[in-house]
């Protein structure tokens, strides 16, 4: 009997004033009341979560088996705005398979993707239209919109047995924020975050 093969699948990626998925099957929002911790002028988190619960960002991808050699597609779509001074972002994570790579494709808006390794190495990545970041095993990743009207649009790809680590962003942080600075995105300390020796 000859072993089942999946069929290949084809996907159109939907241009509306929101990009979607023509078919997907996770919708994952995340609200400001889901990243509690993680912004850091907790005061004007505070004081935004009391007026309105807003979503952040949204992520479509396709279920595949959860195994070596499959590949999981998604959209992740970050909506504009600012906590304080602190751009709208993504939780960030680790793979839970640490030697586990990504790759971000940007379709829509502008941004950065900032990385961390868990040894403290730091680096920063701007995203446009058409700029593709590929991250390496062991570099957790956050996505951030600096954009102050349009939302973040970045397609990406990865392992389907690679898992995701959001506790580890939760406790340390990210060595730097994204904040806006004279009309701009700037990176600055974050006075908040663990290195590897206080975790």
């Amino acid at each position: 009997m000859p072993e089942r093969v999946d069929p290949p699948i084809a996907i159109d990626i939907l241009q509306a004033e929101a990009l979607v998925f023509s078919r997907y099957d996770n919708h994952i929002v995340r609200r400001l009341s889901d990243m509690k911790g993680q912004f850091h002028d907790q005061e004007a988190y505070q004081a935004m979560l009391e007026e309105e619960d807003r979503i952040l960002y949204e992520v479509y991808d396709v279920k595949r088996p959860e195994q070596a050699g499959e590949l999981i597609p998604g959209l992740s779509i970050v909506h504009p705005g600012k906590v304080g001074d602190e751009y709208y972002m993504t939780k960030g994570h680790f793979h839970t398979v640490i030697d586990t790579a990504e790759l971000y494709y940007c379709l829509r808006g502008e941004g950065m993707i900032v990385m961390e390794t868990p040894a403290g190495e730091f680096t920063a990545e701007r995203l446009k239209p058409h700029t593709l970041v590929y991250i390496p095993p062991r570099w957790s990743h956050r996505s951030v919109n600096t954009s102050p009207t349009e939302s973040l649009a970045t397609f990406f790809v990865y392992p389907a047995n690679a898992g995701h680590d959001y506790g580890s962003i939760e406790r340390r942080g990210f060595r730097k924020l994204v904040v806006e600075r004279d009309g701009g995105p700037q990176l600055v300390d974050n006075p908040r975050w663990l290195p590897p020796e206080k975790w």
